[in-house]
C-alpha cells in the first residue's frame, strides 16, 4: 500500500527545475502523491496544469492550507525541485521543520543532505520522524567498482540519452518500459537519479554524487542485479548530456551500461542549455555523433520533449525528423511508444511478442 506524501515545489511546478514533483505526478509506485505545495498556481488540479488531464491532485497556497484542507495528514513531506543551486534558503528549511513538528517524514532530493543539518536532526528525533536523503551515496565499502562482467550481457540493454538536462529522459524511460510490459515482455526499468528512487524503482542509484570511482561501477552492478529476474529487454535512464560540459553522469552511464541501442531525446525549441543561458543547445547531428563514437552503438530512435510547441510543431518536426535522419521519431507524452517498440523488435529479432492481444492480425 503506497503512503501518502505532499510534495513541495513553490514556483516551480511545471518548470524544468520541478521535475521531481513532475515526476512523481505523473507516476509513483511508493507514494501516494495527495498535494503539491506552489503559490503561483494555487487552486489548480495538478494533473491537468501538467499534461491536460486531471487526476484529483491539488495544488495548495502553502503548507499549512495543504493541513488544513487535506482529510489527514500526509505521512511525508518530499522536496520536489531539483535547482542548478543544490541549496536549501532558510525560507525553505524554516518550511520543513515546520512539517517535522507536523509530524511528517522528510525526503529530500538534493545533494544537501538535512541528515547533517543539526537543527533538523534535533527536531526530528523530539517529534519522531525520520529524514530521508535519497541521494546520500552508500558507505564507501558498500559501493561497487567496475568489473567488465557487463560486456558478456546478451540480453538488450538501451539507455534513453539526452542533448540536455531536464529534457524528459526519465519519463520516456518509463513510458516505453510500460510499452514493453504491455506487450508481454519482461521490461526492467534502472534508474540513476533521485526522481526515478523516489518514484519507487526497484534497481539504481542517484549517480552524480558518486566519485568516478565508483558511478560506473554502480550502473554496472544495478544492471547485474536487474538480470536475477530474467528480463527480456533493460531500459536504462540517461542523465544530462554526453556533450554537457558541466556533467559527467552521462559518460559513466554510458561505460557502466554498454548500451546496444541508444534512444535520443531532444527539445527542438529549447536554443540554450537550461540552466547554462549562455551555452548553446546542441544540434542532433553533433550529439548523435558524439554518442556513437563514445559508446559504439547506435542511436536507432529520436524523442521529442514539446516544451513551447503547439501539436502541429510536434507533428510537423516529427515528419522533417524523419525524413532528415531516417530514423522513428515521436513524443511519447503526446503519442505513444509504438514506434519505439517496432524499431526495437526490428533489431533485436529474439525479443517475442507474447501478449496474444497484440499477435492479432491486422484487419
Amino acid at each position: 500500500m503506497k503512503t501518502s506524501a505532499i510534495v513541495y515545489c513553490e514556483n516551480e511546478y511545471g518548470k524544468l527545475d520541478g521535475k521531481i514533483a513532475n515526476g512523481l505526478v505523473r507516476h509513483s509506485d511508493k507514494y501516494k502523491i495527495v498535494g503539491i505545495i506552489d503559490s503561483t498556481k494555487s487552486g489548480l488540479d495538478a494533473g491537468e496544469y501538467l499534461d491536460g488531464i486531471k487526476n484529483g491532485i491539488p495544488i495548495f497556497r502553502n503548507f499549512n492550507q495543504a493541513i488544513e484542507m487535506l482529510d489527514s495528514i500526509p505521512q511525508y513531506f518530499i522536496y520536489g525541485i531539483a535547482p542548478l543551486q543544490p541549496l536549501l534558503n532558510d525560507e525553505e528549511k524554516k518550511i520543513i521543520y515546520t512539517a517535522i513538528k507536523a509530524g511528517l517524514h522528510i525526503v529530500n532530493g538534493l545533494p544537501e543532505f538535512l541528515s547533517d543539518d543539526e537543527v533538523c536532526m534535533s527536531l526530528a528525533k523530539k517529534y519522531n520522524v525520520s529524514i530521508f536523503d535519497v541521494r546520500k551515496p552508500p558507505s564507501k565499502k558498500n559501493l561497487h567498482q567496475f568489473t567488465g562482467k557487463i560486456r558478456n550481457v546478451q540480453t538488450p540493454i538501451i539507455t534513453i540519452s539526452g542533448t540536455d538536462c531536464a529534457v524528459g529522459k526519465r519519463t520516456t524511460a518509463l513510458k516505453l518500459v510500460a510499452a514493453l510490459k504491455n506487450e508481454g515482455l519482461n521490461a526492467i526499468f534502472i534508474t540513476t537519479g533521485q526522481t526515478g528512487i523516489l518514484q519507487g524503482t526497484k534497481y539504481g542509484i542517484a549517480i552524480d554524487v558518486l566519485s568516478s570511482g565508483f558511478a560506473t561501477g554502480e550502473v554496472e552492478n544495478a544492471i547485474m542485479e536487474a538480470l536475477k529476474e530474467k528480463p527480456d529487454i533493460i531500459v536504462v535512464e540517461g542523465q544530462g548530456a554526453l556533450s554537457h560540459p558541466a556533467f559527467t553522469s552521462s559518460s559513466a552511464i554510458i561505460r557502466g551500461a554498454m548500451p546496444k541501442a541508444i534512444i535520443l531525446q531532444h527539445p527542438p525549441k529549447r536554443r540554450n542549455r537550461c540552466d547554462f543561458p549562455k551555452i548553446p543547445m546542441p544540434t542532433l547531428e553533433s550529439e548523435i555523433k558524439m554518442l556513437e563514437t563514445f559508446s559504439g552503438s547506435k542511436v536507432i530512435a529520436i524523442t521529442i520533449n514539446h516544451e513551447d510547441m503547439n501539436d502541429q510543431e510536434v507533428e510537423s518536426t516529427t515528419k522533417i525528423y524523419e525524413e532528415k535522419y531516417q530514423l522513428p521519431v515521436t513524443d511519447v507524452l503526446k503519442n505513444d511508444c509504438s514506434k519505439l517498440i517496432e524499431k526495437l523488435y526490428e533489431i533485436f529479432p529474439d525479443l517475442i511478442r507474447v501478449n496474444p492481444l497484440l499477435c492479432q492480425p491486422q484487419e
